[in-house]
């Protein structure tokens, strides 16, 4: 089933900005919102923060509507409307997914774009279904019967970028040795490669290569992702073997926005990229 345009990862996040912003306009702390809720400060920052884990209820909207002194009724409903919708499950909620990752896709789905670099592997929603067995059971990690829900996943997430409303927008930087390296074989590569192309020619998809004649770039620190929103702050997403990692501090945002400019000028421009492509697609054998 095609994913929906949006996610509940979007309302969650703009229901907790707007109580982040009625509760500083009253000048309240998040001590005073903790207190009517009777619950620990650190459960009101998550609803703020629209992290997972911290649901509101309509009781605590209307409560905390009554600390900072809102007497709305109009307000209230949109409020309400918003913890509704950050409640439905998303496209994704019926796969058996590894802890964190559902994180990550309820983000990309929220994104109006998404800059990805990729040091090993071909970016996880541009993976055609024998290259993403190959580097699930290259993990190892997985249970036999979660390895097609996450084949599945990566099906939806290259839907995000064919939607017919508010498609993602990818820019995509790999280094050269994710297209040489054959993982599932040489013709699960030439397939992946082909398929890379098909979809780089998408408008909203840019893809480029950092060759190897670079011999070091920004990038060798590892894969990172950079989400932006319409609205919301951006993101930064951070997979390692230690576990998911996001960055929302502007420093930090600010600090991989810069690694990933520099990396968009030491690759190939995108028809050089696609001309590598073709060229590795055609020498693997």
């Amino acid at each position: 089933m095609p994913p929906e345009p949006t996610s509940p990862t979007v309302h969650r996040r703009q229901l907790g900005r707007e109580l982040r912003q009625l509760r500083q306009a009253a000048g309240k702390e998040i001590e005073d919102a903790a207190q009517t809720l009777g619950c620990h400060r650190s459960r009101v920052s998550r609803i703020e923060n629209g992290r997972g884990g911290a649901v509101a209820k309509p009781q605590d909207v209307k409560d905390l509507l009554t600390l900072y002194g809102v007497d709305d009724a109009i307000k209230l409903a949109r409020l309400l409307a918003l913890l509704n919708d950050s409640q439905k499950p998303g496209w994704w909620e019926s796969l058996e997914l590894p802890p964190g990752l559902d994180a990550l896709v309820g983000l990309e789905t929220d994104a109006r774009k998404e800059s990805a670099f990729e040091p090993l592997l071909i970016p996880g929603p541009l993976q055609v279904p024998d290259y993403a067995r190959a580097v699930i059971h290259a993990a190892r990690s997985q249970h036999p019967d979660e390895v097609e829900d996450l084949v599945q996943l990566r099906d939806g997430r290259l839907r995000l970028l064919t939607r017919s409303q508010n498609p993602l927008e990818l820019w995509a930087v790999v280094d050269e040795s994710v297209i040489r390296r054959p993982v599932g074989g040489a013709r699960t590569l030439r397939d992946q490669l082909r398929h890379l192309m098909e979809i780089a020619a998408l408008p909203n998809v840019t893809l480029q290569v950092v060759p190897f004649e670079k011999e070091s770039h920004p990038g060798l620190g590892g894969s990172f992702a950079l989400l932006e929103f319409e609205d919301d702050p951006a993101v930064v997403y951070v997979d390692s073997m230690a576990g998911n990692l996001y960055l929302e501090k502007a420093r930090d945002v600010r600090r991989f926005v810069r690694a990933f400019d520099l990396l968009k000028a030491c690759a190939l421009d995108p028809d050089d990229s696609a001309a590598l492509i073709n060229r590795a697609a055609k020498e693997s054998k």
